[in-house]
């Protein structure tokens, strides 16, 4: 069984690894909420069956039928409620053997000692963000953040230095080697941004950044977030490992203090053998697999890509910033704007926008993003910093111009631009808009950036070696294949 969290983002890097589980002779029931799986059944429609091997199955998110499902916050408040019952009853009819979930799904976890399956947790964030995410505890109790998210006050010193403190939260033996971290820094002065950071071969953060203060609508929602998180770390000992879509060569340190064995096995994408369209049953919105030919038409190395996930919103300043700032670069570019991607935006507005920049620019629906980045034409990718983007403009050699909405995303950016330097942030101005000027003079900057370039190709070397047969998650994967295979 996989059980991803209801959002894209989640989704479709479980789907990606159930495709591969499937090459590897497993079958596999795929759990969705009702009214994620109704889109995606949609999406589908006219495009092909639901790929074999892999059953899709859907249960109540808790939520009434207009609530508002990108609040994750509140949404996780109600999963558990509503879809606990439903998943023993089917674990037990079909004697499901494993669970494969997300570590947003982790009160699964209470089914193991109920009817006895196995459960791995998938991580749709980076390591590094899960080893953080292991600190909320100290975070709270030293006063970094309260219960909300919220900073509280100034600190200065290491979190989870002391053995002691990580012996409170973690008694089983697979979780030891929590308290064997030297822990996280914190230094600065709260009036200016406090950075946080584990190791200094990890991502660095601003205290005003971290995921949990960034990603709920409201104080409720992000402390519905943090106390899930929380409350499921004592139950983490009875997972088997955590699988992680990234690959050691670029966090073997953070792999290295997470509290279980980790199996990396990215960066992900749905094996060859599979048709494009049942690769894209994870899918919440139809792929406009047309923007491929336009990409066929455009000169190598020329096309600027912009996409920024399934979450992030735009309001009509920030949308004529971008828009204009696509024109000013001179470049083709391939936009994506999803239908909910800016509000107080009307279908006018876009259909003016692409009758203005017919011949030059695109704009589509969705993307097959993987087969987008792996297109000769395209020069760069201006990105939100998802970690599924990441890991896919990593795989593909891709330079990134970042612009972080929420959540882990301004993490992310700190791996791209900092540790790997294969990327450039986007700066707003004094009203905290990203102008057009900003936008041009960036991507500019970034293709002619000769050693980011270098750098990007090293990386995807690494990379694309890492997934090979022998390399680092390769192995990894058959490590998990072979789990999966035990009683």
């Amino acid at each position: 069984m996989m059980l991803p969290l209801a959002a894209q983002g989640h989704v479709m890097p479980l789907m990606e690894l159930s495709h591969l589980l499937v090459e590897h002779g497993f079958e596999v029931v795929f759990v969705n909420t009702d009214f994620n799986h109704a889109r995606i059944i949609t999406a589908l429609e006219g495009a092909a069956p639901a790929p074999v091997g892999i059953d899709l199955i859907s249960f109540p998110d808790g939520m009434a039928p207009d609530g508002d499902r990108t609040d994750i916050g509140k949404l996780l408040d109600g999963l558990p409620a509503a879809m606990l019952g439903g998943l023993e009853e089917t674990i037990r009819s079909r004697n499901i053997r494993w669970v494969v979930a997300d570590v947003s799904m982790s009160f699964v976890l209470e089914l193991v000692p109920k009817v006895g399956v196995r459960v791995a947790l998938f991580s749709t964030f980076s390591a590094a963000n899960f080893a953080l995410r292991m600190h909320l505890p100290k975070m709270l109790e030293d006063g970094i953040i309260d219960e909300t998210g919220k900073r509280r006050r100034h600190f200065s010193g290491l979190l989870g230095k002391s053995a002691s403190h990580s012996a409170v939260f973690f008694s089983h033996n697979k979780l030891a080697k929590i308290s064997q971290t030297i822990g996280c820094t914190f230094a600065g002065n709260v009036k200016r941004n406090e950075r946080v950071q584990l190791n200094p071969k990890m991502p660095a953060i601003d205290a005003s950044k971290l995921p949990w203060i960034t990603i709920g609508k409201s104080p409720e929602s992000r402390r519905a977030m943090i106390q899930s998180a929380i409350t499921t770390i004592p139950t983490l000992a009875l997972a088997e490992t955590i699988v992680c879509n990234t690959f050691q060569e670029i966090e073997s340190v953070a792999l290295a203090h997470l509290p279980i064995p980790a199996v990396a096995i990215g960066p992900l994408e749905a094996p060859k053998s599979t048709s494009s369209a049942s690769a894209a049953t994870g899918h919440f919105w139809a792929q406009d697999v047309t923007c491929l030919r336009w990409l066929d038409a455009q000169a190598p190395g020329s096309v600027v890509y912009v996409a920024f996930g399934s979450l992030t919103v735009f309001d009509v300043e920030r949308l004529q910033e971008l828009a204009d700032g696509l024109v000013l670069t001179g470049r083709p570019f391939l936009w994506v704007v999803r239908p909910n991607f800016a509000y107080g935006v009307g279908e006018g507005w876009i259909d003016g926008f692409r009758r203005r920049v017919a011949g030059k620019g695109l704009i589509v629906g969705w993307a097959p993003q993987q087969r987008v980045l792996s297109h000769p034409s395209v020069a760069c990718f201006v990105t939100h910093c998802g970690w599924n983007s990441t890991m896919e403009a990593v795989r593909h050699g891709v330079p990134l111009l970042c612009w972080p909405y929420f959540a882990d995303q301004f993490f992310n950016q700190t791996y791209i631009c900092d540790l790997w330097g294969v990327g450039l942030k986007v700066c707003a101005d004094g009203r905290g808009i990203v102008t057009k000027e900003e936008i041009r003079d960036k991507v500019e900057r970034l293709l002619g950036d000769e050693e980011i370039k270098a750098r990007t190709l090293a990386l995807k070397s690494a990379a694309c070696a890492s997934v090979a047969d022998g390399g680092s998650s390769h192995q990894d994967l058959l490590k998990l294949v072979n789990l999966l295979r035990e009683n």
